[in-house]
């Protein structure tokens, strides 16, 4: 768990946390109380003071906590009530606005601690020197530290005593912030969690771990020193490890084993995140019970393997892990892609796409049959809107048959088949089979050979609607690769329907971005030959704690559709142009991915530096 270390630049606030979001008035700090833990009548006394709150909701607050006698923390009480600001515009008094409130009340830094821009490793090194029972009784938690003090987030401002004992503890000053109560709870609970399953786990290793699996130990299977992977510390990790991915939004898990010390990585909106680090014996062992839960085989460690789970998360979601483990220099990588089951119950507009894009995307997969394809590089979001689009069609009068190279998502309104090459269950032979169950709607994974294309061509041909993937930089290319693997031109112009190229571009976070300045030349370049008027204004990146600071926050979709009219077939020959085709098309209304582009920054969903960073060279469009 060893994210970029949160620094402690010597002359920043570090642990003020991004800019306060829409705060109430913060007054001078008070002098200093005695040492108590805050009361809720202490805490509703100062927010009307403040005149956050009026005195008659204080009243049936008290009231309502006194018959409650419950043990929270006097600002989650407040907070589950859902008060409105007393003062225009009224805002929700949440309990991020609560604890932002108090820190300005008492003098302190805010901080919302984000635990992917926490050192947590160095974090770590100061729980034995700290119990879990100590740091409940005071509500504290370490959250940074360097060679001269450490940064404790508390949620009990008029709490003091245990700063001199941890003081002479450490040897280190101590300096605190206000974060929310719930936080520090959830991650004293987590980290102390963790901590102590790691620990657990290195006691059960009979020798040291420095002989990690490397290029000369791969064959010596089962070597003394390693770990049972059903061992309960293990199985901690491992729950945490995959609870903490969903809570985050990661898309994929990475398991990284090292010479030193293993790394785990998440893959966020795109960008690869930092999260922890284990001992080697200790990496091993969790890949070996995310391989026992995939049903992979434990023991072979000198092959690649592919495998999948099923997880129910404690809010009762299910979710589907594909994994993939690949024999590297210090042991075994292991890459979990994670399938929220909630991407594909998306509708069109969700995923980015225009009212004219939606209308001619639903009228190509309206048609009896022919061929559609989805082309773009890989995580340009193409399995999302394949699944997206089976589940529009997919109704009890049709018969909806997928072969595919894993199956990406389970779902059961579809059936679904995965290519097995060890025993020639190849794309080709998937179709061949399929043909023979009757089906209406046939998806294939991907078209990666001219047997492939000849099946699903054939398959278009003898009526049934085909959908497909290709690995091309825009729509036009979709035809000369067609043409490349050998397919005849007068079958493509009988068979194909339309081609999407697509991407995916980071969204900029709705909490906090900002005004931004036009780039002209740049608008000018995306938006030619379509005069689409230059925007008033753009919006750019800020950040805030809800998306980390990084100022984005989700993905949405660049889509260039191009529908195959009697005048476009005609240009398709075996000598063709794709220039020309591209240029025809966008005199019928077709919309390049740049162009598509410019309407999300217009909108301002995304930035130029975003769209720059996945489009192809606009030289080339």
């Amino acid at each position: 768990m060893n994210p970029p270390a949160l620094a402690i630049p010597a002359a920043t606030p570090v642990l003020s946390s991004a800019e306060p979001r829409s705060a109430p008035s913060q007054p001078s700090p008070r002098p200093r109380l005695p040492e108590h833990r805050l009361t809720l009548k202490e805490v509703l006394d100062e927010l009307a003071a403040d005149g956050l709150v009026a005195r008659a909701d204080l009243e049936r607050i008290g009231a309502e906590a006194r018959a409650e006698r419950g043990e929270l923390h006097p600002l989650v009480v407040i907070a589950n009530k859902q008060l409105r600001h007393a003062q225009p515009p009224h805002p929700v008094l949440s309990l991020e606005l609560l604890t932002e409130w108090l820190a300005g009340k008492v003098g302190l830094p805010y901080l919302r601690i984000d635990p992917l821009k926490l050192d947590i490793a160095s974090v770590e090194r100061l729980l034995p020197f700290i119990s879990y029972e100590y740091a409940a009784r005071y509500h504290i938690l370490p959250v940074a530290t360097d060679e001269h003090r450490v940064v404790f987030a508390t949620t009990e401002p008029y709490l003091t005593e245990w700063r001199e004992v941890l003081r002479q503890t450490l040897r280190k000053d101590i300096e605190r912030v206000i974060a929310n109560p719930l936080d520090i709870n959830r991650y004293q609970l987590e980290f102390y969690g963790v901590s102590r399953s790691v620990r657990g786990a290195l006691r059960g290793v009979l020798e040291p771990a420095s002989g990690v699996l490397n290029f000369e130990q791969l064959l010596e299977l089962g070597r003394r020193g390693e770990l049972s992977a059903d061992e309960r510390p293990i199985v901690q990790i491992v729950d945490w490890l995959l609870q903490y991915a969903f809570s985050q939004r990661a898309s994929d898990i990475h398991l990284e084993p090292r010479r030193e010390q293993g790394h785990i990585r998440f893959r966020i909106d795109g960008v690869l995140h930092a999260i922890y680090q284990l001992p080697p014996a200790v990496m091993n062992a969790v890949t070996s019970r995310i391989k026992i839960l995939g049903r992979m085989d434990v023991a072979e460690k000198r092959r690649p393997q592919d495998g999948r789970i099923k997880i129910r998360t404690p809010a009762g979601r299910e979710i589907e892990m594909r994994l993939s483990t690949m024999p590297t220099a210090f042991g075994e990588k292991c890459v979990l892609r994670i399938f929220d089951p909630d991407t594909v119950t998306k509708n069109f507009n969700q995923l980015g796409f225009a009212p004219a894009e939606e209308a001619a995307w639903r009228a190509m997969i309206a048609r009896p049959h022919g061929i559609v394809l989805v082309t773009g590089p890989t995580g340009s979001g193409k399995t999302t809107t394949l699944y997206t689009t089976l589940k529009h069609l997919a109704n009890p009068e049709v018969n909806v048959c997928t072969v595919e190279d894993p199956i990406e998502m389970v779902a059961p309104e579809l059936n679904q088949m995965q290519v097995q090459p060890a025993i020639d269950l190849t794309f080709a032979q998937g179709i061949r089979t399929l043909l023979r169950q009757d089906p209406d709607i046939i998806m294939v994974g991907e078209i990666r050979d001219l047997e492939a294309a000849q099946m699903a061509v054939q398959a278009a041909l003898t009526g049934h609607l085909v959908l497909s993937t290709l690995h091309t930089n825009d729509a036009a290319s979709a035809v000369t690769r067609l043409l490349d693997l050998g397919v005849p031109h007068y079958l493509i112009q009988n068979v194909l329907i339309g081609v999407m190229a697509q991407r995916l571009v980071r969204t900029l976070c709705p909490h906090c971005k900002g005004e931004g300045e036009l780039e002209t030349t740049l608008w000018e370049a995306l938006i030619r030959p379509w005069p689409l008027p230059k925007p008033a204004a753009i919006r750019a990146p800020r950040g805030c704690p809800e998306c980390r600071n990084t100022g984005y926050l989700g993905r949405v979709g660049l889509y260039e559709l191009l529908a195959v009219t009697p005048e476009l077939r005609r240009l398709f020959r075996s000598d063709m142009d794709s220039d020309e085709l591209r240029r025809r098309a966008c005199g019928q209304g077709m919309r390049l991915l740049r162009v598509s582009a410019a309407l999300q920054i217009a909108a301002g969903l995304t930035t130029f530096e975003e769209v720059v960073q996945v489009l192809p060279p606009l030289e080339e469009d």
